[in-house]
């Protein structure tokens, strides 16, 4: 465990020590958010009966930029070493591919629960309730910035420069995130546009954690814990067997 755990300390310590640009910067961009659509829509929009658009809309960004977060630690993080070439100094030691894994995921974790907690304290004066349903809001909170911190390992080992990963992030992450339901409710959309959403894991991960709050959802919470977790596992071995295999690592 001492690899498992000196890993996981240098990938706190390396967001945490440029915690104004990891933490406090997408806490801003949020609260940005909230105050520009909050003040564009609030006496337009009611997504669900008896919950104003500003409390509606505070789980979603929340958990959106959980999520972003969650998967530019770990992306970050490889690329870096990759490029640096500081890389090899983490192949050596004989740490196993599940340490070497769950030491980036769980950092990813953890700077994703920090930045989600931090969005939600900041946006808590425009209306937020007490969650409704706090253990089904932690878990979505825990499985989402887990999925996404896996796609950052993903990522960080297939990109092999700054403009692939972006590139990653850009054509599928920022619009995973973004058409999931973070601005509306799903039920507002056309028949077409609303079973296309339901294709999107991210969706899922948002409608969950706001039932968290609200004990309201557009689809049922138990439906939403299995597509997020199906995804988690499938995408954790499928990662798991990526660095066991050295791939884009070692050679």
């Amino acid at each position: 465990m001492y690899g498992f755990i000196t890993l996981f300390k240098k990938e706190i310590l390396r967001f945490w020590k440029v915690g104004f640009q990891t933490v406090m910067a997408p806490v801003l961009t949020a609260l940005l958010y909230q105050l520009i659509f909050s003040h564009v829509l609030s006496q337009h929009v009611e997504a669900y009966p008896g919950v104003s658009y500003t409390a509606f809309l505070i789980p979603g960004l929340a958990m959106m930029s959980m999520a972003q977060n969650a998967f530019a630690n770990s992306s970050s993080s490889l690329i870096q070493s990759k490029i640096t070439g500081n890389i090899v100094f983490l192949l050596l030691p004989p740490i196993s591919a599940p340490a070497f894994f769950g030491a980036y995921l769980l950092a990813s974790v953890v700077r994703g629960l920090v930045v989600g907690a931090g969005v939600l304290l900041v946006t808590a004066w425009f209306g937020l309730p007490l969650p409704a349903q706090p253990l089904w809001l932690l878990a979505f909170a825990v499985l989402g910035c887990g999925v996404l911190g896996t796609l950052g390992i993903m990522a960080g080992i297939w990109a092999d420069k700054f403009d692939q990963l972006a590139a990653f992030q850009n054509f599928l992450i920022m619009p995973l995130t973004f058409l999931s339901g973070v601005f509306y409710s799903i039920n507002s959309l056309p028949p077409l546009w609303r079973s296309v959403s339901h294709l999107n894991p991210v969706f899922y991960m948002i409608d969950g954690f706001r039932y968290g709050f609200f004990g309201q959802a557009d689809v049922s919470p138990w439906l939403s814990l299995a597509v997020v977790g199906g995804c988690f596992v499938a995408l954790s071995l499928w990662v798991m067997r990526l660095i066991a295999s050295g791939y884009k690592l070692r050679h």
